[in-house]
C-alpha cells in the first residue's frame, strides 16, 4: 500500500514539472498494436534489439525542474569485459552532422570495446570521460593503456536545458549497472527524454527481425534514438501531410525545421565481419528513408552495427574465422530496413507529450493517426 501510495506521489510531482510518467507511456501502443506490420520477415520474441541473445539496454532518464529533460541509453553486446572480448563493429555515416566519439578506430580496427552509450550532443564528452572510467575499473582492465569509449547523441536542446550539461558519473553508471535482457522501455525514456522527431516528440524505440530457418535462422535487433525531422510516412501512409505538420508545408523555410538527428543502433548474431556489417549498417538509411526523414543539412544520421558472433581476443595473434557468404546477405539487409522502420515509429508512438525549457511538443497523435491509417486501409 505505501508503495503504491509512493509511486503516485511521485507520478504527479512528474506532471506537474511537464515531464512523464511510465504509466501514460505503457498505455500508449507500439505500431504492431494497432495493426501496422511493417515488412514481411517476423519480429523476435520481444521485437526488440535485446532478442539478439545477449544483448542488454539500460537507462538513465532525467528530469530536473522546469528544464532537464534528457538522459542515457547504454546498449551492451553482453554482460561481460568487451574490452577482453571485443565484438566486430561497424559505423556507417549517412549525413555527418553529429559528435560520435570513437568511430574512427572501430571503422579502423572493425571491432567495438565498449558498450555504446546514448546522450545528448554537449553532454557526450562528459559520458565518453565517465565510460573510460567503468572500463578501466573492470575486473581485468587494471593494466589498460588505452580505451575507445563508442559514445553518440542527437540534440535535445528544444526540450532540455542542453547547455547545463546535466549528466552525472551516476547516470552513465545506473544506464550500464542496471542493463538487462527482456523487454526495453520505449518512448521518453533515457536519451530519448527529450529528443522531437517530425514536429511531435520522440524517443526511443526498438524492433527485431528472424530470418527463416532456411536463411540461416539469424536474428537481428535495432534500437533508435529519434530527433529529426521531415514528412512522417506509416507503413507508406502519409500521415504527416493528412495531419498537416511537415516540412516544407506551404512555404521555404518550413515553420518546422528538418534537422536534428538519429542514431541507430543494430545488432545481429549473424556471423559476419566488419566489411558485412556496413553493409547492412547502410541499408538501415533505407528504413530511415521510409519514415519520411529528410535527412537535412542539419541532421547527424549515424547507424553503428556489431555483431555477437566471431568475439575478438586481443591477444590472439590468429583467428579462425568463419562468415556468411556475400550471396548470403540480402536477408539481413531485408531484416535491417523493417527493424529500423518499425522501430522508429515505435519511438513515436511510445512517446509522451513533453514540457521543457519553455515549450510543449505532443506526442503523436493516436487515435488521428489511427483513422488516417484506416482511410487508406491499413490499421485497425
Amino acid at each position: 500500500m505505501k508503495k503504491t501510495f509512493l509511486r503516485t506521489i511521485i507520478c504527479v510531482l512528474f506532471l506537474s514539472a511537464g515531464a512523464i510518467t511510465l504509466d501514460a507511456q505503457d498505455k500508449r501502443p507500439r505500431a504492431r498494436d494497432i495493426g501496422i506490420k511493417v515488412g514481411v520477415l517476423p519480429t523476435g520474441p520481444l521485437n526488440a534489439i535485446t532478442d539478439v541473445d545477449g544483448v542488454q539496454v539500460g537507462q538513465s532518464t532525467i528530469i530536473r525542474g522546469d528544464n532537464v529533460r534528457t538522459g542515457v541509453t547504454a546498449v551492451l553486446p553482453d554482460s561481460g569485459n568487451l574490452f577482453r572480448q571485443k565484438v566486430p563493429g561497424a559505423v556507417f555515416v549517412g549525413n555527418g552532422f553529429g559528435k560520435l566519439v570513437g568511430s574512427t578506430q572501430v571503422n579502423e580496427l572493425g571491432e567495438i570495446e565498449t558498450p555504446i552509450l546514448l546522450t545528448s550532443t554537449l553532454s557526450v564528452p562528459k559520458t565518453a570521460d565517465f565510460l573510460i572510467d567503468y572500463m578501466l575499473a573492470l575486473p581485468g582492465n587494471e593494466d589498460v593503456r588505452s580505451i575507445n569509449p563508442l559514445v553518440a547523441e542527437t540534440n535535445d536542446g528544444g526540450l532540455n536545458d542542453i547547455r547545463s550539461r546535466p549528466i552525472t558519473s551516476e547516470d552513465v553508471f545506473n544506464a550500464l549497472k542496471n542493463a538487462k535482457s527482456g523487454a526495453v522501455d520505449e518512448g521518453t525514456v533515457g536519451a530519448g527524454t527529450g529528443t522531437i522527431a517530425f514536429g511531435w516528440k520522440g524517443g526511443i524505440g526498438t524492433a527485431s527481425r528472424v530470418l527463416p530457418a532456411a536463411l540461416g535462422g539469424y536474428t537481428l535487433g535495432v534500437l533508435v534514438q529519434t530527433n529529426f525531422g521531415g514528412v512522417l510516412t506509416v507503413d507508406g501512409v502519409p500521415v504527416g501531410k493528412e495531419l498537416g505538420q511537415y516540412y516544407l508545408k506551404g512555404a521555404i523555410p518550413a515553420a518546422e525545421s528538418p534537422d536534428g538527428s538519429i542514431i541507430i543502433v543494430i545488432a545481429t548474431d549473424a556471423p559476419v565481419d566488419h566489411r558485412q556489417l556496413m553493409r547492412i549498417a547502410s541499408r538501415s538509411m533505407s528504413g530511415l528513408a521510409r519514415t519520411g526523414s529528410s535527412m537535412s543539412n542539419g541532421s547527424g544520421d549515424y547507424a553503428i552495427a556489431f555483431s555477437t558472433q566471431n568475439r575478438i581476443d586481443p591477444g590472439q595473434s590468429v583467428r579462425d574465422v568463419k562468415v556468411l557468404g556475400n550471396d548470403a546477405m540480402s536477408p539481413l539487409f531485408e531484416a535491417v530496413i523493417e527493424a529500423t522502420e518499425e522501430a522508429i515509429l515505435n519511438s513515436l508512438f511510445k512517446a509522451t507529450s513533453v514540457t521543457g525549457n519553455g515549450r510543449t511538443v505532443e506526442a503523436l497523435p493516436i487515435d488521428k493517426v489511427r483513422e488516417i491509417l484506416r482511410k487508406y486501409g491499413k490499421g485497425r
